[in-house]
């Protein structure tokens, strides 16, 4: 009798435990949200239309379900950021379109939610004649450059 209870114990825990292990290996980890934020043209002019596209997909598909979409745009240096809603256009395409009275470097980031993952990516475009980049968006070499140059002069000075 003991035997029995103590077979019938082992098999079920065993059961379980194969239980177990089976719904772990179904989990699977979610695909990265994947955003290619584009515009069109790349250098506009005054009063030309821009055309802003979030290319949005997960695992190689299209998302058409995001549950938000926004651009927002601002200039360089310039406080006052516009946010403009966009709606899903086709094939996991979200655009909008918008023409500037200024000239200058501006910037954009689509922010784009979806599936429970957040993604904002950031581009830079001319208007007309550029203005002053903001800080931190210098190339790489210009701040090496920089760095070298303040540490040539600090060790020329002597106090």
């Amino acid at each position: 009798m003991m035997k029995r209870v103590l077979f019938i114990l082992l098999a079920v825990t065993a059961i379980m435990a194969g239980c177990g292990k089976e719904d772990t290996q179904e989990e699977e980890i979610p695909k990265l949200l994947e955003v290619e934020l584009s515009l069109s043209p790349d250098k506009s002019e005054l009063n030309q239309t821009v055309t802003f596209d979030a290319m949005v997909s997960q695992g190689g598909e299209a998302v058409t379900d995001a549950e938000e979409v926004k651009f927002e745009i601002w200039r360089s240096k310039d406080e006052h950021h516009e946010m403009i809603a966009a709606k899903h256009n086709k094939d996991g395409s979200y655009k909008i379109e918008k023409t500037f009275d200024q000239e200058g470097t501006f910037y954009v980031y689509a922010h784009v939610t979806a599936r429970g993952m957040h993604s904002m990516p950031k581009k830079e475009f001319i208007v007309g004649k550029p203005s002053e980049p903001e800080d931190g968006s210098n190339s790489q070499m210009e701040n090496m450059e920089k760095d070298k140059d303040s540490s040539e002069h600090d060790s020329t000075e002597h106090h």
